[in-house]
């Protein structure tokens, strides 16, 4: 997930005039985000119930339009996830990371991989 919002950054790095003329960007921002969506999906509910602050249930029911809706896509929402949503998952998820990092060298063994 960290790799994901880290590739979406810099793919948009140049603006919304660049995304929006670009569908080879389109279609790497679009690959992120639906790969995003897949990996919220397979945490574990217990981490997701723990960490209810993610809105989970709006990243993989974005996964799933991405996924089957494809052709219904909006470019400006989907810059409008990129531009005011995407930061605060990318905190909230590295927030999880750190979290689960300190939790499991605490305990000497393997938390869930939030990458």
């Amino acid at each position: 997930m960290r790799e994901c919002g880290d590739r979406i950054e810099q793919y948009v790095s140049g603006g919304r005039d660049t995304f929006m003329h670009s569908t080879l960007i389109q279609d790497a921002v679009l690959r992120n985000l639906q790969t995003l969506g897949q990996s919220a999906g397979r945490l574990s509910d217990t981490l997701r119930n723990t960490h209810a602050e993610v809105n989970w249930r709006g990243i993989i029911g974005l996964r799933n339009i991405l996924v089957h809706d494809y052709l219904g896509i909006s470019l400006v929402r989907i810059w409008k996830i990129v531009e005011h949503d995407l930061p605060d998952l990318r905190r909230k998820v590295e927030a999880l990371i750190q979290e689960l990092e300190a939790a499991s060298n605490s305990e000497g063994g393997k938390g869930e991989d939030a990458t």
